[in-house]
């Protein structure tokens, strides 16, 4: 009798663990695949209706298309089955968008003015050749071998450099001699980028 009821609590679980799908039905989910079209109602002759036009007109669906089309079936082919989401992919650290490195104006232990930011010098080199681009300073030569380019500021040639120690970048202007170009003249051009720097 022990080994009876064991038996029948047994065989009960493995139906529920198993769930509906495995002893499921033909619930009539499907039975769409297998519907015909009707002809459009037709009414007595002479009769005043108003004229009817399909609210959801069936499309016409290319034979190759429904030959291709995806199964919409679970795996006894009884019901209907949505299509399982796909995985989304994280996002890696290439695909976040950077923060636009933002500068901060300081002087230097002579009083010299400088424009100091926190970033890659490539990254932060574009941003201050279109920030010059923006105030419509014509850069005259640029470096090869380094961050640097000459441009004209009220009738004087002037180099821009930017100078790296690890993420820290610093921008400074001299004078074609490498010597600190005019402090007021300087103080000019920097304050402009600082202001017109991308947002």
């Amino acid at each position: 009798m022990m080994q009876l009821r064991f038996g029948f609590i047994l065989a009960l679980s493995a139906i529920s663990l198993t769930g509906c799908s495995s002893v499921a039905l033909k619930n009539g989910s499907l039975d769409y695949k297998q519907a015909t079209e009707l002809n459009a109602l037709q009414y007595p002759e002479g009769s005043m209706v108003r004229p009817a036009t399909p609210l959801y007109p069936a499309p016409t669906v290319d034979p190759l298309a429904l030959e291709h089309a995806p199964v919409l079936a679970n795996a006894q082919g009884t019901r209907f089955a949505l299509p399982r989401p796909q995985s989304v992919q994280p996002q890696t650290s290439n695909s976040v968008m950077a923060v636009t490195p933002r500068p901060s104006p300081l002087m230097d232990g002579n009083q010299n003015p400088l424009l100091k930011m926190e970033g890659e010098a490539s990254e932060i080199w574009q941003y201050t050749l279109a920030t010059l681009s923006s105030l419509n300073y014509r850069v005259l030569s640029q470096s090869k071998n380094g961050y640097e380019a000459s441009i004209q500021v009220d009738g004087q040639t002037v180099l821009l450099k930017l100078t790296s120690l690890g993420s820290t970048q610093t921008l400074a202007v001299f004078n074609t001699d490498s010597s600190f170009a005019d402090k007021d003249v300087a103080a000019q051009l920097l304050t402009q980028i600082y202001q017109n720097w991308p947002a």
